[in-house]
């Protein structure tokens, strides 16, 4: 699994900033009442916002890449990398967003890399 690591690393990434560029996005367009009146003007914002389309597009990359990944590496191994990504948009939403990273969560944080290297070593 070492060997395609990388390719794991890259399909995690593309999806954790796939997440950023749509709170990007949406910290835009704001707050919206979830009702049917409002499908489509905010439909049209969701849609015309650039940091959404962004997001969108990257998701679709990441989407190819982990379907490379999953024809080479079993799925038990591979989907827990999928958790790299919660720590890197953690990180990342404190830093860009001023998000809270209390204790708890960077606690948290901290469980999940033990996990991720424990399962990367078997």
């Amino acid at each position: 699994m070492l060997q395609y690591l990388p390719m794991i690393l890259l399909g995690v990434l593309l999806n954790a900033v796939a997440q950023l560029a749509l709170k990007q996005g949406m910290r835009q367009i704001g707050e919206f009442e979830f009702a049917l009146a409002n499908a489509l003007p905010v439909g049209w914002q969701v849609g015309t916002n650039p940091f959404v389309a962004f997001g969108l597009a990257l998701y679709v990359v990441s989407v190819g890449i982990w379907i490379l990944v999953l024809s080479r590496v079993e799925v038990s191994l591979a989907y827990p990398m999928l958790s790299v990504g919660y720590v890197v948009n953690a990180l990342a939403a404190w830093w860009l967003f001023g998000e809270n990273l209390t204790p708890t969560r960077i606690a948290g944080i901290a469980v999940i890399c033990f996990g991720v290297w424990l399962l990367s070593r078997s």
